[in-house]
């Protein structure tokens, strides 16, 4: 797995662990930080877990296809912006998040491709 999405996804991991803890000890962050940057982190993380596993079993030059990785943004906008919403408080519909899955799922297309 090259370098850079390497380094992508710990920054992500951190990062995202990092809003998670200042929510939980309340530590006041930017509106735009509390409602966007996991949103944005989300979907490379969970595709350079995919990858690196499909590596790991089988083919070691193996990418994601930009078909699947707009799928599964798709699947996380209908679950996570459509869905969960109508019945669940915790979640709120907002399509500014269903833009940031759309364009993480991008960079991170670019990322694992880049040597």
């Amino acid at each position: 797995m090259n370098k850079a999405l390497v380094y992508y996804f710990f920054f992500s991991i951190l990062t995202g662990t990092c809003i998670y803890f200042a929510a939980l000890i309340e530590i006041e962050l930017p509106r735009w930080v509390r409602f966007y940057v996991n949103d944005f982190l989300i979907i490379p993380i969970v595709l350079t877990i995919v990858l690196y596993l499909v590596r790991k079993i089988g083919n070691k030059e193996a990418t994601i296809s930009l078909l699947n990785i707009v799928y599964l943004s798709l699947v996380y906008a209908l679950i996570f912006e459509y869905w969960l919403p109508t019945f669940h408080p915790r979640y709120t519909a907002d399509s500014i998040d269903v833009v940031l899955y759309f364009v993480s799922g991008f960079i991170f297309y670019f990322l694992q491709k880049k040597y």
